[in-house]
């Protein structure tokens, strides 16, 4: 196979036809991986022991959704032949980082007309779009894992729902149309992210989801979403292969759009943040693992860690006209699991109230009259001690490396702002959300965001967020706004 067909095999696409029920998800498995390497490959089928049923809605799903119930013969995440520390040191800054313009023009010799000196895989060599890695296959295995699990969800709510419960969730045909196309686009993106891995790419699993209401299921595809998108932001720029980053990059400028869409669909503001949080991987296939029940035997599994979770007892509940009425003992949230929805079933909603600044209905924006939380807002938290099993087969186990935790660490826009923590009894304790600024006017701590609790309040920056990982005690999924 020359290297040219295999770039054009990866950019070519089917053109839109006229609109049709959702087929079964599938993916085409290419018959060999790599541009000059012949590795000999089949389409398997499916091991879940699921099929896909088509209901008269014409939706597809999955026909069983529910935890795992067997014994796991593996334990832990995949490990390397060694590991060479417990940690990875503090550095210097970067010896060769030192270019600075003072003259506003280029500074260097062009290589050609128009094309400044500089950049990566600007030198004419031929792209391939392959993991070149151990930090790029782990990486995007973990965001194939991600894109199944939207591939599942986003068929699942069209298929339990019915048409009258969707309309009384405020949702019409148009709006189902829409998570339906929403729905497709995993597949494309599941396709993309399993040609870049090779033969081992992770196959489709079984899920178990929280949700009972078409609110609550939306709720929770908004929680997704922001994991989804924020852990590919957190690892995007360290990848080895800028070109696997590149087509990754605009697979996940689409998954933006759909937390932006789901955030309107749940009554939340679509945007309330000036800049995009970038989250490590273990951050978030510690809130992606609970939800996967099974997998197919010998699926590739993830070398990240999966973190103790954080329960936010009076988490804002989205679904309250009056947030700060939200009841303080975690029981307003439909679960245990770290990025479980608001309920909705309340009393005290605002689904269906037709009031400017107290509404929570579907709707391209809503002002809030009371805030889902503030500067000064006393948060109350519960965590988990490690050692509790998790994940596909209830075959990963969480842990930490950090000491007695002292600090809450929040992690939004550009910034990781602490607060002390008070402890106030077994793996009990509360803080008080900090105030503070971006730029200008504009509050660091808004919308579905990572709060942890560390040992240490380490000096970290979007580029580096990771070095906090060993003095984390527990991460939890915060609902600022």
């Amino acid at each position: 196979m020359s290297n040219s067909f295999v770039v054009a095999a990866f950019l070519l696409a089917p053109a839109l036809g006229a609109p049709a029920p959702a087929p079964a998800p599938q993916v085409t498995v290419p018959a060999s991986f790599g541009p000059d390497s012949q590795v000999s490959a089949s389409v398997q089928p499916s091991t879940t022991g699921y099929r896909v049923e088509v209901l008269e809605n014409g939706y597809t799903s999955a026909t069983y959704h529910g935890p795992y119930t067997g014994t796991p013969t593996t334990i832990g995440a995949v490990d390397g032949p060694t590991t060479l520390a417990s940690s990875i040191a503090t550095q210097p800054l970067n010896p060769t980082a030192t270019y600075y313009n003072t003259e506003g023009v280029p500074l260097h010799p062009m290589p050609a007309p128009y094309t400044p000196a500089g950049g990566l895989g600007t030198n004419g060599s031929l792209p391939r779009y392959m993991v070149n890695s151990d930090f790029d296959f782990e990486s995007i295995a973990l965001g194939l894992y991600q894109e199944w699990i939207e591939l599942d969800l986003f068929h699942d709510g069209l298929v339990r729902f019915t048409d009258e419960e969707f309309t009384a969730a405020g949702l019409g045909p148009e709006a189902r149309s829409l998570i339906e196309f929403m729905a497709d686009q995993e597949t494309g993106h599941s396709t993309l992210l399993t040609n870049m891995l090779g033969e081992r790419a992770p196959k489709q699993c079984v899920y178990n989801y929280p949700y009972t209401t078409v609110r609550e299921w939306v709720d929770f595809m908004q929680r997704l979403t922001r994991y989804g998108e924020s852990g590919v932001w957190g690892f995007i720029n360290h990848l080895d292969s800028r070109e696997v980053g590149q087509l990754l990059a605009q697979s996940i400028a689409t998954e933006a759009r759909q937390q932006q869409i789901f955030r309107q669909m749940s009554g939340l503001t679509p945007m309330d943040v000036w800049f995009e949080n970038g989250w490590p991987q273990s951050w978030s296939w510690t809130m992606l693992a609970p939800y996967i029940s099974y997998c197919p035997e010998n699926t590739t599994r993830l070398a990240w860690q999966n973190f103790p979770t954080l329960h936010i007892l009076n988490n804002a509940n989205i679904n309250r006209y009056s947030p700060n009425d939200t009841v303080q003992d975690g029981s307003e949230t439909v679960g245990p699991r770290i990025a479980d929805p608001s309920r909705s079933n309340i009393t005290g909603s605002c689904e269906n109230l037709n009031v400017t600044g107290y509404g929570c209905g579907p709707a391209i924006a809503h002002n809030k009259s009371e805030p889902l939380s503030f500067p000064g807002k006393k948060v109350l938290f519960q965590w988990e001690a490690p050692g509790q099993a998790v994940g596909p087969n209830n075959s990963y186990v969480t842990s930490t490396s950090a000491g007695a935790p002292r600090f809450v660490g929040w992690s939004q826009q550009l910034n990781l702002t602490y607060s002390p923590l008070t402890v106030t009894g077994n793996n009990t304790g509360y803080t008080y959300q900090p105030e503070g600024y971006v730029y200008d006017s504009q509050g660091i701590i808004n919308g579905t965001m990572a709060v942890t609790l560390t040992d240490l309040d380490l000096y970290v920056t979007p580029f580096n967020t990771s070095m906090l990982n060993p003095h984390i005690v527990a991460l939890g999924l915060y609902q600022a706004g």
